[in-house]
């Protein structure tokens, strides 16, 4: 399905249920709380911040944001990454809403309301010999072990790599990003790949570090995730997602990260590529 037929079906569902908005699951609207767990190492998406160890960043804001136009406040907890997707799926969390993408393996047991476009991206260390991704072509390339980039950097690999007769890049496993930047500034990859929406943010923290090289892998999208079985609670929170679109608020939280150009124009159902 192209973006236009996911938006589409958001419209016709959005006409169905028009004539009632759409409430709170009872649970919720009783205790006055939604239950929600991020994994704290992912600036700017979710991060502590070093100066004061608030829980920090665009999903934060984002998920503040929501709670107020709901009524309701969020109770915040963390969890590795593995653990997001059990997290959602035993009920420790209402849904999800921390870095994490679209993805059509996901799609099982979820449902994603799209926010903010993404792409894994390559990126080197500033003083790197490699001037093109080509140059990455036999060298030793780290990412996240438990995000989709794993599969994205085997997929690129064999399509500009190995077809090329060159030899395949060697996926070097991370337990989270700051792990995978800890390796390439120790020398024990050559280059790394991360969600492009993150780069600006550590270019920013530590300037003239690193260096974005070649395009993004693929394009995608960041979702807010849902149970199949509450679908209450994503269309209440799409609803208000959608406000937020239209009064400005949704692209000001963007902008504040210096992330405006990832905006997406409305929120869709499941859009990624499958």
């Amino acid at each position: 399905m192209t973006r236009l037929s996911h938006f589409l079906a958001f419209a016709v569902l959005a006409a169905v249920t028009s004539a009632q908005a759409a409430e709170l699951p009872a649970e919720i609207k009783q205790t006055g709380t939604l239950k929600l767990t991020v994994n704290s190492t992912y600036a700017p998406m979710e991060y502590r911040d070093p100066a004061t160890n608030e829980l920090v960043g665009l999903d934060i804001d984002l998920a503040n944001e929501l709670a107020k136009r709901l009524g309701v406040k969020i109770v915040w907890s963390e969890t590795p990454f593995a653990e997001l997707i059990p997290s959602l799926q035993t009920k420790r969390a209402d849904f999800i809403i921390s870095g994490i993408s679209d993805r059509a393996s996901r799609r099982e047991t979820a449902d994603f309301v799209d926010y903010l476009a993404t792409g894994p991206q390559f990126f080197v260390m500033a003083e790197s010999d490699a001037k093109a991704a080509a140059d990455l072509c036999g060298k030793k390339v780290g990412t996240t072990r438990s995000t989709s980039f794993p599969a994205e950097i085997e997929k690129w690999s064999k399509q500009n790599c190995e077809t090329a007769g060159k030899p395949a890049i060697q996926y070097v496993p991370g337990e989270n990003s700051i792990d995978v930047r800890n390796q390439l500034k120790q020398g024990r990859i050559d280059a790394a790949v991360q969600g492009s929406e993150t780069l600006p943010y550590a270019q920013s923290q530590e300037p003239e570090k690193y260096r974005v090289i070649g395009a993004q892998l693929s394009t995608g999208y960041q979702g807010i995730m849902f149970r199949k079985d509450d679908p209450a609670l994503r269309e209440v929170v799409t609803e208000k997602l959608s406000a937020m679109i239209a009064d400005g608020s949704y692209k000001a939280i963007l902008d504040k990260w210096g992330l405006g150009a990832n905006a997406v124009a409305q929120p869709m159902l499941n859009a990624a590529p499958q």
